[in-house]
């Protein structure tokens, strides 16, 4: 893939610590924009403190035209059909996806996509 893409890794908050993150830009193509990729692990005990340093991540990955996060995001209280949460941290977290017009899209194991 190297020798296919040519890519280049994203310091989106070089002073963000306890986020398990990495940001890649991947240079389009023949009249192709460029798209930033982004993997997340967040793990389920996370503090909040880590939590809002990712947000600050995505708001400036937000900004290109394409952006693919890949996440573990460990909210297992966020209701994705009806946008409801039980706690304040996924609270946050779900605000923070709905300021950056990201949604999740998540393939069940029955093969149906949710939303």
């Amino acid at each position: 893939m190297r020798e296919q893409l040519e890519c280049i890794e994203l310091c989106l908050g070089v002073d963000e610590e306890g986020v398990e993150s990495l940001w890649v830009r991947i240079k389009g193509q023949a009249h192709m924009d460029d798209v930033i990729v982004g993997v997340y692990y967040r793990p389920p005990d996370q503090e909040e403190e880590a939590d809002e340093s990712f947000c600050r991540q995505l708001k400036v990955a937000s900004q290109s035209q394409s952006l693919v996060p890949v996440e573990d995001f460990n909210h297992p209280d966020i209701s994705w059909e009806d946008h409801t949460v039980r706690l304040t941290q996924s609270r946050r977290f779900l605000q923070s996806i709905n300021d950056n017009f990201l949604m999740q899209m998540v393939r069940s194991r029955q093969g149906e996509m949710l939303c």
